[in-house]
């Protein structure tokens, strides 16, 4: 049997996510304005909550195609708000559209969201070398600097610690255990 790290406990979507993607690198626009918009969605509940309403997140907001949310406008919101596959939060739903528009002007400066994001570790994974959970920081340096600049730029629902996450979730940063046998394969 093979080690994991204790977060997916015995939930088969939280297995399968850990297995196949935490912590895997991404390089596209689409899959990072995705894990941008389900990192917002996620504050303040599970990340299990998100999961089992991802296929739902991908319809609702066009396949995470950040030129199209970030055309929505209020009929396309109220529409979000009366939808119950997604997390009927005003904020949140409205954070998804600011970050399409503020995602679209990042890639007129940048070239792609990509090459601005990942600009904050340097364009390489920090491979960090966690023993137990507890020892895995809820933000870090990068995460506060990351969040002060997409601020800056009109991202919303974007703090130290939901960046940190999207990082984590992005493949940023490997916060897979040591022990965890996706340790070394996410570390290639």
């Amino acid at each position: 049997m093979r080690r994991r790290c204790g977060w997916p406990a015995d939930e088969p979507l939280m297995i399968e996510y850990h297995d196949t993607e935490w912590g895997v690198p991404v390089h596209d626009d689409r899959k990072l304005f995705e894990f941008l918009v389900l990192g917002a969605a996620q504050a303040g509940l599970s990340w299990l909550t998100v999961l089992k309403k991802r296929e739902n997140y991908r319809k609702a907001f066009r396949q995470f195609d950040p030129e199209k949310v970030a055309r929505f406008r209020a009929r396309d919101i109220e529409r979000l708000l009366a939808d119950p596959g997604i997390i009927r939060n005003r904020l949140k739903v409205e954070s998804a559209v600011a970050n399409a528009g503020a995602m679209l002007d990042v890639r007129k400066e940048f070239g792609s969201f990509d090459s601005y994001i990942w600009g904050f570790t340097g364009g390489k994974t920090i491979r960090n070398s966690w023993k137990k959970l507890e020892q895995l920081p809820a933000e870090s340096e990068e995460s506060r600097a990351m969040s002060r600049d997409m601020k800056n730029r009109g991202f919303r629902f974007c703090g130290p610690v939901i960046c940190y996450a999207f990082m984590q979730a992005a493949g940023m940063v490997n916060d897979h255990l040591v022990y965890c046998f996706r340790y070394r394969e996410v570390g290639r």
